[in-house]
């Protein structure tokens, strides 16, 4: 019998397979939603002393933020790996465009 792998093991389901890949899309929001949740029990003495526009107006705004961050970066990665597929498919320029054009021989 061949040796039991993650792979191959009969107990094995595709979501349990699946590994996460945390990428800069995720990473970095979640950081700022920890550093905004820090900063939250920090400051809640506002909130004690009956600052609550002030307290749940940071909050809700960092919340804000933070989300269009997430949308923002999803977004670029999104077009970043349609143009990695794009390049992988068509090519790219070849070595003669790739070439910096040589200002000093240019005449007027």
């Amino acid at each position: 019998m061949d040796r039991l792998t993650p792979n191959n093991h009969p107990f094995a389901t595709k979501s349990r397979m699946k590994r996460t890949n945390f990428t800069r899309t995720t990473l970095l929001p979640l950081a700022l939603l920890v550093y905004l949740a820090v900063l939250a029990w920090w400051a809640r003495g506002r909130l004690y002393s009956g600052e609550y526009l002030y307290y749940f107006g940071v909050i809700g705004g960092s919340l804000v933020i933070i989300g269009l961050l997430y949308l923002v970066l999803r977004r670029r990665d999104k077009l970043r790996q349609r143009w990695q597929r794009d390049e992988e498919q068509y090519g790219t320029y070849s070595g003669v465009e790739k070439q910096p054009i040589d200002t000093d021989n240019e005449t007027n």
